[in-house]
């Protein structure tokens, strides 16, 4: 699969290596796993010089002998003397080589420092500080452990705190960029867009796969997401067990409770049987894998709250496949698929609300987008969108099928929500699966 987007992140980085000439810059990439981060830094540095270094999980000893042969393969007359065993001392000779002329330097899945040396962040931060006026090193700092490279860059307390010139957090592709996507492989049926978006959320990775593979089918999607071959099978561990580290059980069990439509506080804990306020927030705000969300008309101390899985494929791959690991672990994927077929159109429905909010956040027209609920979960409307300049008010219920949508009981359940905003012009919509289109190409 070709390059797609990230017309403005290429951008901003090269306003950052043209400010480079002048003094050196550092650049931090941070985002989920499989969301395109690495791809991007090496889209911006094809036709640059440049340098890429991966900390893999060995002795520094080792990684820095894998450094200076590309150093030396790069820039044959590097003055390298004897043996190099610390970071540091790689990260001196680059300010020394960019002091003659500008180059960039990638330095992927950086945060795996933590892990090897810890120190590299203060003995980074030193060097960085008494060099980066006088040379010309143009620094890309990329990191999937979202945890960890929010704490490397944004702890107050840390060595690299303020460091870094720009922080990018890389976002899966939008869904118009999904469907330019599939139109390059001539699928153009809204059907398939949203199975991408419901199995993937849009992460370059695992359209790539199902691309390469030719999944535009529903049924091709599902078998080769669900087989014994398939690299997605334990993604979400391979994903999250580093996160979560060996409270990752307990993680695991909020998620899969989440997925399956338990997403008040009150109830996942009435469930679990502890108090998970702690794991919740940590969950939120440390490790960016879940959301929290209110009545679009909600005050901000409101206690109206749920909770969602943040990514697509990680609430999929809770629902359907860590839920049934007894059937992973002895092999039977034909229930598995079976499962997923039954409870398919109920799960769909859920994901098609939110695929619905996000097109309408992708129109730039509405300052706020979400859904509504009075207590006790009545009146539950699916979309809500609104424009307080101009005074609008959308409100939409979303079906698979547009032909379901019962407008009477739409606008019955909307007359509080309309009440608030008496000034206000109000349109209702039914929106369905034939509507995507339309949405997109306006």
């Amino acid at each position: 699969m070709r390059f797609y987007n990230r017309q403005q992140e290429l951008a901003e980085l090269n306003k950052l290596m043209a400010q480079a000439k002048n003094g050196s810059r550092m650049a931090v990439l941070t985002g989920r796993r499989r969301v395109g981060k690495t791809l991007l830094s090496l889209e911006f540095v094809k036709d640059k010089k440049h340098l890429y270094l991966f900390v893999a999980k060995k002795s520094e000893a080792l990684l820095c002998q894998e450094y200076i042969a590309e150093i030396k393969r790069l820039f044959p007359d590097a003055p390298v003397t004897g043996d190099i065993h610390f970071f540091r001392d790689v990260f001196k000779l680059l300010l020394q080589i960019a002091r003659q002329e500008p180059f960039t330097v990638i330095v992927d899945e950086f945060q795996e420092f933590y892990n090897i040396n810890p120190s590299v962040y203060s003995e980074v931060q030193k060097l960085w500080d008494l060099n980066k006026a006088k040379a010309r090193l143009n620094v890309i700092c990329v990191g999937s452990v979202y945890s960890l490279m929010h704490k490397i860059f944004e702890g107050s307390k840390e060595p690299l705190f303020n460091r870094a010139d720009r922080m990018f957090m890389i976002k899966p592709f939008s869904i118009k960029t999904m469907a330019v996507i599939l139109h390059d492989y001539k699928i153009k049926n809204p059907a398939i867009l949203f199975d991408y978006y419901l199995f993937t959320g849009g992460s370059p990775k695992y359209i790539d796969l199902l691309v390469e593979n030719g999944a535009f089918t529903f049924e091709k999607i599902l078998k080769f997401v669900v087989d014994a071959n398939s690299p997605l099978l334990n993604e979400g561990k391979n994903l999250l067990i580093e996160e979560f580290g060996k409270e990752y059980g307990t993680y695991f069990s909020i998620l899969e409770l989440i997925s399956v439509g338990k997403t008040g506080r009150s109830e996942i804990q009435s469930i679990l049987e502890s108090d998970i306020g702690g794991y919740l927030d940590r969950l939120e705000k440390d490790y960016a894998v879940i959301e929290k969300y209110k009545p679009v008309n909600a005050k901000p101390n409101s206690r109206a709250q749920k909770y969602k899985i943040a990514d697509n494929f990680l609430s999929f791959w809770f629902r359907f496949i860590y839920r049934n690991r007894s059937a992973v672990e002895t092999g039977n994927f034909d229930y598995i698929r079976d499962v997923i077929r039954r409870d398919y159109s109920t799960y769909a429905g859920k994901v098609l609300e939110q695929f619905y909010r996000v097109l309408f956040a992708e129109t730039g027209r509405y300052n706020r987008i979400g859904s509504y609920w009075e207590k006790d979960h009545q009146n539950e409307i699916d979309l809500v969108a609104m424009n307080d300049m101009k005074k609008e008010l959308l409100i939409a219920e979303v079906k698979m099928n547009r032909a379901k949508v019962d407008m009477e009981r739409l606008k019955e359940k909307s007359k509080i929500l309309i009440a608030s905003y008496p000034r206000y012009k109000v349109e209702w919509q039914g929106l369905g699966l034939e509507d995507v289109d339309r949405l997109i190409q306006g």
